[in-house]
């Protein structure tokens, strides 16, 4: 099986991250984009991907592969068409790997979103359970006195009146 391309790995990514299929994915995100912005963000990444950088790089592989077929000499104006493509080759390559990168910080984002928005409740149930254990007096009946403060320092010098 040849390498996964950008656009299957953006793919993979993003099926992984909401746990969806892409087709689900992409109805949701032109439905209700309020829903869930970072899926847009996700999805509209990778609409781009698939328009420029992964047709990009096929079209530039496969006009390389063209002008470097293997028992074909090269004449001297090919070389700078050669040399074109491969820069080219290069740039689309570049920009699936922006775009692949740029789908991860947003899966990233998703995922930071998530552990924030559960954070608090987990803090705040935290808390109710700390003070339910220490608030377990009966109604009416006036909670245990504290004690009396411990002294913190050094001993007192005993005084000859006591000998």
């Amino acid at each position: 099986m040849p390498d996964a391309t950008a656009l299957d790995e953006a793919t993979t990514m993003i099926e992984k991250a909401w746990d969806r299929p892409i087709e689900a994915l992409e109805s949701i995100a032109v439905r209700r984009p309020i829903d869930d912005p970072l899926l847009r963000s996700a999805m509209h990444i990778r609409s781009a991907l698939l328009v420029t950088a992964d047709s990009s790089v096929a079209v530039h592989q496969e006009r390389l592969h063209a002008l470097t077929r293997p028992g074909h000499a090269p004449a001297f104006y090919d070389l700078q068409r050669i040399t074109s493509s491969a820069a080219d080759l290069r740039v689309a390559q570049a920009e699936s790997r922006s775009a692949l990168q740029a789908i991860s910080h947003v899966v990233q984002a998703r995922e930071a979103a998530a552990t924030a928005d559960r954070a608090p409740a987990t803090r705040l149930a935290q808390a109710a359970v700390a003070r339910s254990g220490r608030d377990q007096h009966v109604l009416g009946q006036v909670p245990d006195q504290p004690g009396p403060p411990a002294v913190v320092g050094p001993p007192a010098p005993c005084t000859g009146a006591g000998r």
